[in-house]
C-alpha cells in the first residue's frame, strides 16, 4: 500500500527535507551559484532545525559525540606540535629529494604518506605535507600528479591501519569502544596491502610518464630549505610514545588524547594561540552538526523502522556482500565520513566485527574517487594551491582500480580471519 505523505506530520517532513538537503550538499560540495561548502551545509542545516523546533539545545549536546570530537581536537594538537617544529614540510622536501629513480620516490611518498597517517590522521597530513612535496618535485622537473595520487591512496590506506588514523575510524572506534592494539590487529594487514596495491596501480598507470628527474642544485626555481627544530620535534615524538603508551592503560582514549594535547600547549617558544590556530575547527564543527542532523531524523522514528526493515529482509550490513557495496556508494557519493556518521546514527548496535569491516572498508572505499575522502579533495585543493592541477579522470584512473583491489583484500581477510560473513 502506498505510503501518504498527507499522514505524516509537516515537522517530519521538514526534517526529512533538509537532511536530504545536506547529503546532497554532502555529495555535491557545495550549492550552485554560492560559495558554501560541506561545513557550510552542515551547520546552517543545523540551525534551522534548533530554529524549527525540531532540536532542543539540550538534544543538540546529547546528539554530540564528544569523546570523538575530544580525540579529533587532542590529534590535531600533537600535529600541530609536528608542524611547529617543521617537521611536515621537512619530510615532503627530503621525500622529492630522496631517491633519484622515479620508482624509489615514489615508494618512499607512499611509505611515508601512509605511516605518518596511521598515526597522526591522513587528512592533517596530507594538508601539511602536499605543498612542499609539490615546490620539492617541481623543483627536480618531475610530474608531481602521480606521486600526489600516490600520497592521497596511501594516506587513506595507512590510516585504515589504526583507531586513530582518520575520522571515520575515530568515530567508530568510540562508538564501539574499540581497543587500539586489537584494531591494529585486524585491520594493520588489509591496511598493509592497500599501501602496496597503491604503489603498484601508481607505477603501472604513470610508468614511463613521471619526467626525467634534474638532480642539479638549483637556487632558481627551487625549494627553500626546511629548518627542522630538533626539540620540539622530539617533544613530539615524546607525545606520540605516550599517547601510545596510554592506549595500553583502562584511560579512555579521548582523556589520554586531551592529556597528551594539554601538555603540547604548555611551552616556553611556541604560543598556544598559534598551536590552536593550526586545529581544523571546520572538521571539528562538520562533525557536531552532522551528529545533530543525524539525531534529528532519529527522533522521527524513520531510522528505525528503516532498519527493522532491512533487518526483516535480512539486508542488515552485518554481512560483506552487503556492507562492501554500501561502503563504496556510500563513501564516494557523500564522502566516507559523512557516511559513517549516517549508518552508526541509524544502526546503533553493529557486531565488533561489522564495525572493523565497516572502518576498513569505507576508508579503502575513499580512494576511487576525489570525493571519496576528505583526504583527496584536500591533496587537491592544496595541489591547485602550489599550482598543479589534478584532475578527476586522472585520479579515477589510479583510484578505480587500487580501491577495487586493495577491498578485494580486505574483503577475503575479514572473511578468512572470521571477523564477517561474507553473505
Amino acid at each position: 500500500m502506498p505510503i501518504s505523505f498527507l499522514a505524516v506530520p509537516p515537522m517530519t517532513l521538514t526534517v526529512v527535507a533538509l537532511f536530504v538537503l545536506t547529503y546532497v550538499g554532502m555529495a555535491l560540495g557545495r550549492f550552485p551559484g554560492l560559495r558554501i561548502d560541506r561545513t557550510g551545509i552542515a551547520l546552517v542545516a543545523a540551525i534551522l532545525l534548533l530554529a524549527i523546533g525540531a532540536l532542543e539545545s539540550g538534544q543538540v549536546t546529547e546528539a554530540i559525540d564528544f569523546p570523538t570530537l575530544f580525540i579529533l581536537f587532542g590529534l590535531m594538537v600533537l600535529s600541530a606540535q609536528y608542524a611547529a617544529s617543521g617537521f611536515y614540510d621537512w619530510c615532503a622536501l627530503r621525500v622529492a629529494q630522496a631517491a633519484r629513480s622515479p620508482a624509489r620516490l615514489l615508494a618512499v611518498t607512499v611509505a611515508v604518506g601512509g605511516g605518518l597517517s596511521a598515526i597522526l590522521a591522513n587528512d592533517v597530513v596530507v594538508f601539511a605535507m602536499t605543498p612542499m612535496l609539490c615546490v620539492g618535485l617541481l623543483a627536480r622537473r618531475l610530474d608531481p600528479r602521480p606521486y600526489l595520487i600516490g600520497l592521497a591512496g596511501a594516506a587513506n590506506a595507512g590510516s585504515a591501519a589504526t583507531v586513530i588514523g582518520n575520522p571515520q575510524n575515530i568515530l567508530i572506534g568510540q562508538m564501539g569502544h574499540l581497543d587500539f592494539w586489537r584494531f591494529l590487529a585486524v585491520c594493520g594487514v588489509p591496511a598493509l596491502i592497500g599501501l602496496v596495491v597503491v604503489y603498484v596501480v601508481v607505477w603501472l598507470a604513470w610508468r614511463g610518464r613521471f619526467g626525467e628527474p634534474d638532480d642539479r642544485t638549483t637556487k632558481q626555481g627551487g625549494a627553500e630549505p626546511v629548518t627542522l627544530d630538533r626539540a620540539q620535534l622530539g617533544k613530539a615524538v615524546v607525545a606520540t610514545l605516550v599517547l601510545l603508551g596510554l592506549f595500553t592503560t583502562d584511560l579512555p582514549h579521548e582523556i589520554g588524547v586531551l592529556l597528551v594535547a594539554g601538555a603540547m600547549l604548555i611551552s616556553r617558544r611556541l604560543a598556544s594561540r598559534g598551536m590552536l590556530g593550526m586545529v581544523d575547527w571546520h572538521l571539528l564543527v562538520l562533525f557536531a552538526a552532522l551528529f545533530a542532523i543525524n539525531h534529528a531524523l532519529k527522533l522521527t522514528g524513520l531510522p528505525a523502522e528503516f532498519v527493522s526493515g532491512l533487518e526483516a529482509a535480512g539486508w542488515l550490513p552485518d554481512r560483506l556482500a552487503v556492507m562492501t557495496p554500501l561502503a563504496l556508494a556510500a563513501s564516494n557519493s557523500i564522502g566516507n565520513v559523512p557516511a559513517v556518521i549516517l549508518l552508526l546514527a541509524a544502526w546503533p548496535s553493529p557486531p565488533e566485527g561489522a564495525l572493523y569491516g565497516l572502518a576498513i572498508l569505507s576508508t579503502l572505499a575513499g580512494n576511487l574517487l576525489i570525493p571519496g575522502s576528505l583526504a583527496n579533495i584536500i591533496v587537491v585543493e592544496r595541489a591547485a594551491a602550489s599550482g598543479v592541477r589534478l584532475g578527476f579522470v586522472e585520479h579515477a584512473r589510479c583510484g578505480i582500480p587500487m580501491t577495487l583491489l586493495s577491498m578485494g583484500f580486505a574483503v577475503m581477510w575479514l572473511w578468512s580471519t572470521g571477523w564477517m560473513r561474507l553473505s
